[in-house]
């Protein structure tokens, strides 16, 4: 059936007796593609049954569907006409594992991050209520997104306006990980209360049969239900609840969905499904299999790549390892996520310290103000959030944290190029967000060595510190036997150059280093220095490196406003006249590919750096004319 459906009205086409076959092919593509290219699988297993039915009573694209991030809108795209494009997703040059409006017209509303579609849809909904439009607009909701400050903010302004709004709240039981917090208790408690609504059901229709009386007493029973039953908190803000659904019988969702479709007002339907959905090893293991490398179908095993000599550890490891040992001797060290304990490396010290360990759900914003108030009080707490999730919480780190001087750690994974995952995700704005912050420190690994040192560091200096570094494994150096803090704001020169120095950050060090020794060949004698520290810059070394000649800053953050930045501000500051070249991400929003394609692109790699610092030193005539 699949290759005959290419939007919505095909699928109206079919019997609902057919659907479950529909769904089996969808889910046959999504597993069979995944295994070879990697990406979000279990989640988008869990929605494809609630999917397909939107779109069988649904009359999309008239009709809008946003969806809370991507995660599990994979069985969207392939039913409104990608299918035959959807090996490519993830890839460079092909479909984006996220949605994207400029994609397709069937994507009402782009996002890869949390907690967003309430508020668009409710946008939505506003602008059609001002044209006089018909359509309708669908939001589907994730139960971890829900943990999320904006879903509710959202959510009381929707109940305020009355709109006509259909919230699906897709309970999959889970974040990316298990699900935590209140909410996940009141919905859990929800799917026992079968019986209870059911012969709550049998009232209200008993009492419509009155015309007058009855009425006014289903009203107060309504009213008074808030007492006995979790999900009137809809209710309460607002909402017509309905549920809970089986998500998976695609009978009874489109039956419930042709119901809510023509209510009036807004209106939650709760439908209940399952992470990985139709292939046993996702169902099993719903959180390795929530963004998967590629991996076997029969087994499910992940297709490690061939080992080669001694393991590496990758930045996030370090980062967990370390954390637990310095735990270990300081017992005021406390550690937060926001639901993401095993992407971020968090899960051994939750292992190792459940005390000290604090998951606040998909809050990035209370994560951070959350810190403040620990450090506040005398503990050292250390957040871990991805760098483009910490763009949430820049109103937090400069109002709670920078400005009372508060010594909270905040460690951004992912920084830099994230590769398949594309524009939403790629980590290359928070120097430029955070440096503009007085009192804080910004520094970067080059290495997994550096990583734990400055980690060290972070928590020595009794400061606000922003630490990035980027996802994957570190560079195979050795390492040190202990953490140990570095010299705040100092960095150390690797090699010196007559003709030209590279001031590099971060992950761009050891690119720089073999730039270097590419120019060599070419007769110009260039030398690098690993800066470590965006904020306070190291203007010593600037300054002793400027004096010889002329400099190449190479960052994986934005150029506007980034590292390079930094020192063209120092030098101008300081008075001092140099060449200055800045390598790093243009004014252009990176989309998806592996990162060393993208590096590549973008003139990041060793050659690229090499080749785009000799044409410049060439253009300018500047090799041989050092001071």
């Amino acid at each position: 059936m699949l290759a005959n459906i290419k939007g919505s009205e095909d699928i109206k086409a079919l019997n609902v007796s057919a659907l479950p076959g529909l769904a089996a092919e969808v889910r046959r593509l999504i597993i069979s593609v995944i295994s070879r290219t990697g990406g979000h699988l279990a989640s988008s297993l869990g929605a494809t049954d609630l999917i397909l039915a939107l779109h069988y009573v649904f009359d999309t694209p008239r009709d809008r569907i946003v969806f809370d991030t991507g995660h599990q809108a994979y069985a969207h795209k392939i039913l409104t006409g990608r299918a035959d494009k959807f090996a490519t997703i993830r890839t460079k040059g092909g479909l984006s594992g996220f949605l994207k409006r400029y994609e397709s017209q069937y994507d009402a509303f782009g996002a890869g991050h949390a907690s967003t579609a309430l508020s668009a849809a409710a946008g939505l909904a506003a602008a059609r209520d001002h044209s006089g439009s018909p359509h309708r607009v669908v939001a589907v909701v994730a139960d971890g997104a829900m943990t999320g400050g904006m879903a509710w903010e959202a959510m009381q302004n929707v109940g305020q306006l009355g709109t006509d709004l259909l919230v699906v709240l897709n309970d999959n039981q889970m974040f990316i990980s298990q699900r935590v917090g209140r909410l996940g208790r009141i919905l859990t408690k929800l799917l026992t209360l079968g019986t209870v609504q059911s012969a709550e059901r049998k009232v209200e229709l008993f009492l419509n049969r009155f015309q007058f009386w009855g009425k006014k007493i289903l009203r107060v029973a309504k009213r008074a239900r808030v007492m006995f039953f979790p999900g009137m908190i809809f209710e309460e803000m607002g909402f017509h609840y309905y549920g809970p659904v089986d998500g998976h019988n695609i009978g009874e969702l489109v039956e419930v969905l042709g119901y809510v479709k023509g209510l009036k007002g807004p209106v939650l339907l709760h439908v209940v499904t399952k992470k990985g959905r139709g292939y046993e090893p996702a169902e099993d293991a719903p959180t390795s299999f929530h963004g998967t490398p590629r991996f076997d179908i029969e087994t499910g095993e992940t297709a490690a790549p061939p080992a080669q000599g001694k393991p590496v550890p990758t930045f996030t490891s370090v980062f967990g390892k370390t954390l637990v040992r310095l735990a270990e001797k300081d017992r005021s060290i406390c550690a937060i996520t926001a639901a993401m304990p095993e992407g971020t490396g968090l899960d051994l010290f939750r292992d190792a310290f459940p005390r000290r360990y604090y998951d606040v759900g998909i809050a990035e914003e209370h994560a951070v103000t959350f810190a403040a108030g620990l450090a506040a009080d005398g503990m050292k707490p250390v957040v871990a959030i991805y760098s483009s999730f910490m763009q949430r919480s820049f109103d937090q780190v400069q109002h709670d944290i920078s400005l009372q001087k508060l010594p909270v750690v905040i460690a951004m994974d992912r920084a830099g190029l994230v590769g398949e995952d594309g524009p939403t995700h790629h980590g290359v704005f928070d120097i430029s967000i955070f440096r503009t912050l007085p009192d804080v420190v910004i520094m970067a690994p080059s290495d997994e060595n550096e990583m734990q040192h400055m980690l060290a560091t972070a928590f020595d200096c009794r400061l606000p510190v922003l630490l990035r570094y980027p996802r994957g494994k570190g560079c195979g150096v050795e390492m040190d036997a202990e953490p140990a803090p570095l010299a705040l704001g100092k960095g150390r020169l690797l090699a010196r150059g007559r003709d030209v120095n590279f001031l590099a950050i971060g992950n761009r060090v050891y690119p720089a280093l073999k730039a270097a020794q590419i120019l060599k060949g070419l007769g110009i004698d260039a030398g690098v220095a690993d800066m470590r520290f965006v904020k306070p810059l190291d203007g010593d070394l600037v300054r002793e490196l400027a004096a010889i000649g002329p400099l190449v800053t190479v960052e994986d953050n934005a150029l506007a406003g980034g590292f390079g930045s930094a020192v063209l501000e120092f030098l101008n500051t300081e008075g001092i006249a140099a060449g200055v070249l800045r390598l790093g991400i243009p004014d252009a929003y990176v989309e998806q590919g592996k990162p060393e394609e993208l590096y590549e692109d973008l003139g990041l790699t060793a050659d690229r750096i090499s080749a785009g610092a000799a044409a410049w030193l060439e253009k300018k005539d500047l090799v041989g004319n050092n001071k």
